[in-house]
């Protein structure tokens, strides 16, 4: 090849068009061709072309058939553009009515997206415009403001259909749901109901609309209700309507409106005379005129929004508007004959919405008692009379025209828990009615053995299914709620009727029974010692009445294993019931006083202080304190031991410190006072200081007595005495120190209160009263550093106690090793005698020795005959016998040696004739 040449090489074909996805056939769909809205909208807004109307109804309608699949996103600000002027124009010529419908019907449509981005971008733009379709319901149009709710309601329920598009995709109902509920939608159509006053089928179908709108949102809800939606809706239900959709609509929105929204704001824009006449004539209505099962449950919702209002609003005007009256009359035509035309030909059945509005009236009635203009009405009404028709022994047997035995049972106990509100606010009516005697046969009847069967349905039936437990637990709860308000003519009415000895003997069944209580058990015993501690309180002859039955059954309670307190069935109230029947029951009757001491009711209250919680020991030691009257009492106290064998004394001792504690009371070392100028002033008292107060309010130091437990522990003791106490410890004696100076400090606390607060005032005192006053400030502070000096006293000596039975302590060791020592240098010599021949003959000359030196003199001797006691041939150093005892040596001995001498090369064998004596055996 010559050299410059250059080889060609083939030429690549280039391709000069792209092939798309349509040309293949992959897309498939509806394509939406693009189109230049802007000059749409120049052609319609533009000053030279503003009256070339077939020009535009052309354009219009080519406009509608571009978009008859829906609206692009980014499309949308054009779109409703051209929707406003054919709104503005519409009163101008009537030719645009037709256009503007068709672009309302398109919105109604899914909006198309070419990006999956669109919907975030175009968000608020999407707001607006969904705001944009609620505002024109300014439109004096009829079919256009029909066409904007059905397309509203499209946008918020309707699903996309399942058209496919090419490289667009419909927006999901998810996402149109949420921008209707950032929009102001809801808030502009409840705006807009006032505009539709006198059309009826467009308020209906605005209504449904509403309704469709604030079933699931609770935003749409808290926007409609900023548009007082519940005060227009209410206020025009009951405009002429056949059909009675419109009240339907309306009570389904406020259901809503409940459920979702601010159920007191609905009561707030309720709370007005104009709404709640219409609750009223629409109630009335409903109750006078409904026969079917529709009118019914219209009827019931009702009440159910009236009470709403009445439990939210106290004063509401529902006496103003008659419609408190009137709810009394129909709750008690059916048990008090009234010649009212309203209820001359009515009659509630037994069906589940009759059952249903019995129990809504006497709901809203015990709502209604909260406002007290109420109870004259009540009164007037004989709404007491009516209630305690239904306070009687339920019969199984199911009669004409008559509630069934589960619905009585049922209307029974929910009377019950009424009457335990209603009865104490007209007391004249329930004693004129013989309540008394009415709850007591039914008291009677409950714990009799007549064969009944509760049904134990809805709330008020709990745990009375098979039983009559439901009904004798809402009648205690009746006796209990009438004995609460201490009126002596009810206290006396049930005393005479034998009520104290009716309850002794179900309390006393109850503590006998071999059955485990259950909470609702536990509740009525709690009701039953409630009711007898007050009749009894201050009453000698009713608490002889309580006698020797009550104070066994209280016995018994106080005997109740305190672990059950923390068993959350209430057995803790029951104990302070039980405390409380003991203080208004047994103390201050001298004959229940040596029952219960002779019970060793005092141990038991002691044995309760001991275990139970800070709570009760107030009321405790108020018992003690009052028991202490009896001089029988002290030497209870003095005999308790508890456990780790604690004593009365150092009991008190120990909740005195534990009271200080709480109460932040400052203190040095074991209780040692630690400021003498206040040594009882607590944390709160210290902070709160003093105040100027009127001759006839107590200041804090007087206060202070009754706050705290201090004043009934320094009451036990002095009934006990503080000397010779026994159980006493150190740091108890400190403690017993201030005790014993309690009223000398309590005094000293309230004379500087006097002088502080005359400093405040600014008043100075006359020069003797000012001396006074300075004197008894240094007695106190002389008083409390002598207490300190005491306390200090006790201390040391305690102190030097300790250290000298340390010392005895350490003697005792001492002379225990001395002994120890002696029995192993003993043992030492033992076994150097039986393991060397040598030592064991020098001990035997000593042995010797000491026996010749022991002996008579050889003068003596010589007198008179003389028998000498040794065997020449024994090898022994102790004195032998008759009887030889072969033993080994002690295994624990050997232990001790071997440590602290050599082993021997052979062991020794020996046999012991005596104790210590060993015959080597070589």
């Amino acid at each position: 090849m010559a050299t410059g040449q250059v080889q060609s090489r083939p030429s690549v074909p280039l391709v000069g068009h792209v092939i798309t996805d349509d040309d293949i056939g992959v897309k498939q769909g509806i394509r939406v061709q693009p189109i230049n809205i802007a000059k749409v909208v120049k052609l319609l807004t533009d000053q030279h072309s503003t009256t070339l109307y077939d020009r535009h109804l052309n354009t219009l309608q080519r406009l509608i058939r571009h978009y008859k699949n829906g609206f692009l996103l980014k499309d949308l600000v054009q779109a409703f553009k051209i929707i406003n002027v054919c709104a503005d124009r519409l009163s101008e010529h009537r030719a645009y009515l037709q256009p503007m419908q068709e672009l309302i019907k398109i919105c109604s449509l899914p909006f198309l997206k070419e990006k999956s981005s669109d919907e975030m971008v175009y968000s608020q733009i999407v707001v607006e415009c969904i705001s944009q379709l609620g505002y024109l319901m300014r439109v004096p149009d009829t079919s256009v403001r029909l066409e904007l709710a059905n397309t509203i309601l499209s946008i918020y329920t309707k699903q996309p259909s399942n058209q496919r598009f090419k490289d667009q995709l419909p927006c999901s109902q998810a996402y149109n749901t949420a921008m209707l509920e950032r929009s102001d939608v809801a808030e502009t159509l409840v705006k807009s109901m006032s505009l539709l006053e006198q059309d009826l089928e467009l308020k209906l179908c605005l209504m449904n609309v509403l309704q469709h709108l604030s079933a699931f949102s609770e935003v749409n809800c808290d926007k409609m209700l900023s548009a007082d939606a519940a005060s227009r809706i209410t206020s025009r239900m009951n405009d002429p309507d056949a059909s009675g959709r419109l009240l339907f609509r309306s009570i389904e929105i406020l259901w809503n409106l409940v459920e979702n929204g601010d159920h007191e704001e609905v009561s707030r824009q309720l709370n007005s005379l104009v709404c709640l006449n219409a609750l009223k004539d629409a109630f009335s209505e409903q109750m006078t005129q409904g026969y079917s099962h529709y009118d019914r449950q219209i009827r019931n919702d009702l009440l159910v929004i009236s009470t709403l209002v009445a439990s939210n609003c106290p004063e509401a005007p529902f006496i103003e508007t008659g419609f408190a009256k009137q709810l009394m009359l129909f709750g008690t035509f059916q048990e008090i004959r009234s010649h009212n035309a309203l209820v001359k030909y009515l009659k509630l059945g037994t069906n589940p919405e009759d059952f249903e509005l019995k129990k809504l009236i006497i709901n809203i009635l015990v709502v209604l008692s909260n406002e007290p203009a109420t109870i004259p009405l009540l009164t007037e009404s004989g709404v007491i009379l009516a209630l305690l028709s239904y306070v009687k022994q339920n019969e199984n047997t199911l009669q004409s025209q008559d509630w069934s035995p589960a619905q009585f049972e049922e209307i029974q106990l929910h009377v019950m828990a009424a009457l335990c509100t209603l009865a104490p606010l007209c007391l004249q009516d329930y004693m004129d009615s013989q309540g008394n005697t009415r709850l007591l046969l039914l008291l009677e009847w409950c714990v009799g053995k007549d064969d009944f069967a509760g049904h134990g349905n809805a709330f008020h039936g709990l745990g009375g299914r098979g039983n009559k437990r439901a009904q004798m637990r809402y009648c205690l709860h009746l006796m209990r709620s009438m004995v609460s308000l201490r009126d002596s003519t009810v206290n006396q009415d049930l005393t005479d009727q034998g009520s104290i000895n009716q309850l002794l003997d179900i309390v006393q069944s109850a503590t006998r029974s071999a059955m485990a209580d259950d909470a609702i058990d536990v509740e009525m015993q709690c009701d039953m010692l409630y009711i007898l501690s007050v009749l009894c309180d201050g009453e000698q002859h009713r608490k002889e009445l309580f006698g020797e039955r009550g104070v066994d059954s209280i016995l018994r309670y106080l005997k109740t294993d305190p672990k059950k307190f923390f068993n959350g069935l209430g057995h803790h109230k029951m104990m302070l019931a039980t405390l409380g029947t003991v203080w208004c029951c047994i103390i201050g009757a001298s004959i229940n006083e040596d029952q219960f001491l002779e019970g060793e009711g005092v141990f038991l209250l002691l044995d309760l202080l001991q275990d139970a919680a800070r709570s009760m020991h107030n009321l405790i030691l108020g018992c003690l304190t009052d028991l202490c009257e009896n001089p029988k009492t002290v030497p209870h106290l003095t005999a308790w031991r508890g456990v780790g064998d604690q004593t009365a004394a150092n009991i008190l001792v120990r909740t005195w410190r534990e009271e200080e504690t709480h109460l932040g009371v400052g203190r040095r070392r074991e209780g040692v006072i630690s400021d003498i100028n206040k040594p009882l002033v607590g944390t709160l008292q210290a902070t709160e200081g003093v105040t100027p107060l009127p001759a006839d309010n107590p200041s804090q130091a007087i206060v202070d007595i009754s706050e705290n437990m201090r004043a009934k522990i320094y009451a036990l003791l002095s009934k006990l005495g503080f000397e010779d106490l026994e159980g006493l410890s150190s740091e108890d004696q400190v403690t017993l120190c201030i005790i014993e100076r309690f009223i000398d400090f309590k005094q000293g606390e309230v004379w500087h209160e006097i002088s502080d607060e005359l400093k405040k005032e600014g008043v100075r005192p006359v020069t003797p009263d000012e001396e006074a006053l300075s004197v008894i400030g240094r007695a106190s502070k002389d008083l409390a550093s002598l207490v300190v000096d005491m306390q200090e006293e006790i201390l040391e000596s305690e102190s030097q106690h300790s250290l000298l039975e340390e010392q005895e302590l350490y003697s005792e060791i001492v002379e225990t090793h001395k002994q120890t020592q002696g029995a192993i240098e003993t043992w030492q010599d033992y076994i150097a005698r039986t393991s060397n021949y040598e030592t064991l003959k020098t001990a035997k000359r000593m042995q010797d020795l000491a026996i010749e030196e022991s002996r008579s003199s050889q003068e003596h001797r010589q007198r008179g005959s003389f028998h000498d006691t040794e065997l020449s041939s024994l090898q022994t150093t102790t004195f032998q016998g008759r009887q030889i005892l072969v033993a080994s040596t002690p295994r624990d001995i050997l232990k001790e040696s071997a440590s602290k001498q050599p082993q021997p090369h052979r062991k020794a064998r020996g046999v012991m004739l005596k104790e210590g004596s060993v015959v080597i055996a070589q």
